[in-house]
């Protein structure tokens, strides 16, 4: 038997129209008869009445719409059930993390949680938030690591999904330094100028946070994008290159601010003060990533009692 075969039953099952349903099923009339009629041959019964118009399923016909509606659904979880059977025997942990905290937050992070746990092997994808929550989503990897805040939720259901706050940082203004170390690009309520502005793409989870809670404030200061880019990374190369202003996390810029060659652009109503979020889905995980989660749990309970 064809797997498309139930398909195309079940297309005429909904209308009873054969024309109609080749149309859907992108095929002449004639040919999806001879597949209809195949179906009914290797299954050794009669599904369809086609002496009524519009043809009617036969009683044999109404029980096999349920078993092709069975067998499909099944065939669709085929591949999550093959991911999630071998995680399930798998050591690596899955992890997804936005690039920023790739790059600062997350190596000395697990270094800390050896205290605690074994850290055995990582598979690490690092990319924009939009890309880690459809990761997520898919159960193609077990954790999520990105900037949250509590005003703007994410596109992780809590309903189906668990978070925990394992670190905290600022999203600042920061503008190169002009002659005398003031930012050469600055915010001011009610300026006359366009400030430029370098800005994130609609897929950056920092883009998210900046837009939802200054950008109502940044538009009547005059904020005028120049550049918008995936990465923060990208952006605080531009904002060295005095383009433009532009929110960075203070743990990608801490050695840029201390030596100078980066300033604050604003002042303290402009910052945007962050939690560092790991998400995981609340069904069972493998044991590998049950221990690891446990040993988060421990290190934030320790870390809350010092």
């Amino acid at each position: 038997m064809n797997l498309s075969w139930l398909e195309d039953f079940l297309a005429l099952a909904a209308t009873g129209n054969f024309s109609r349903a080749a149309e859907e099923r992108h095929m002449t009339q004639p040919a999806f008869s001879r597949r209809i009629r195949a179906l009914e041959e290797w299954l050794g019964v009669v599904l369809f009445d086609r002496s009524t118009q519009p043809a009617t399923l036969t009683e044999t016909g109404q029980w096999f719409r349920t078993v092709a509606q069975d067998m499909l659904a099944r065939i669709d979880r085929i591949p999550d059930e093959a991911r999630a059977m071998a995680a399930a025997t798998s050591a690596t942990l899955r992890f997804a993390s936005t690039h920023a905290l790739s790059f600062t937050f997350l190596p000395g992070w697990l270094r800390g949680l050896e205290a605690h746990t074994t850290v055995g092997p990582i598979q690490l994808v690092s990319d924009v938030l939009q890309q880690c929550e459809a990761l997520m989503q898919q159960g193609r990897v077990q954790f999520l690591l990105c900037h949250g805040h509590a005003e703007v939720p994410g596109r992780l259901d809590p309903a189906t999904h668990l978070s925990a706050k394992v670190g905290s940082d600022w999203l600042l203004p920061v503008s190169a330094p002009d002659a005398d170390g003031r930012p050469r690009h600055a915010l001011q309520a009610g300026a006359a100028a366009r400030v430029p502005v370098l800005a994130y793409s609609s897929e950056s989870g920092i883009g998210r946070l900046v837009r939802a809670l200054r950008g109502p404030a940044l538009d009547q200061a005059g904020g005028e994008p120049v550049v918008t880019a995936h990465l923060a990374s990208v952006l605080r190369t531009m904002t060295l290159d005095g383009r433009g202003l532009a929110w960075l996390p203070h743990s990608l810029v801490r050695d840029d601010l201390d030596g100078g060659r980066l300033v604050v652009a604003g002042d303290e109503a402009w910052r945007i003060e962050v939690d560092v979020r790991l998400f995981r889905r609340r069904a069972a995980a493998p044991p590998v990533a049950e221990r690891f989660w446990a040993a988060v749990l421990q290190a934030i309970e320790a870390r809350s009692v010092g």
